[in-house]
């Protein structure tokens, strides 16, 4: 199980650098949608269903969806492109 634990961590680790380094927003959302979802996973992990069934409904999904929801509309209101 301690494997497992160590491959999610890295792979939160490595969602978050590249949500930051990401020359796009949509791939930045995305980037944090799945570090929510590792997240999540992590914390079934931890056996914390509750603390990782919010994470993955709120974090990964509510947040995640807005993001990309909000990019594209100012992308649009702009003219569609840069």
């Amino acid at each position: 199980m301690t494997i497992a634990r160590l491959v999610l961590a890295t792979v939160i680790l490595i969602a978050d650098v590249c949500a930051v380094r990401a020359r796009s927003l949509v791939r930045a959302a995305l980037a944090l949608a799945l570090a929510s979802s590792c997240l999540a996973l992590l914390f079934f992990t931890w056996n914390a269903p509750y603390a990782a069934s919010i994470q993955l409904s709120v974090g990964a999904g509510v947040v995640s969806t807005l993001f990309i929801l909000a990019i594209s509309l100012v992308e649009s209101m702009r003219g569609g492109g840069r």
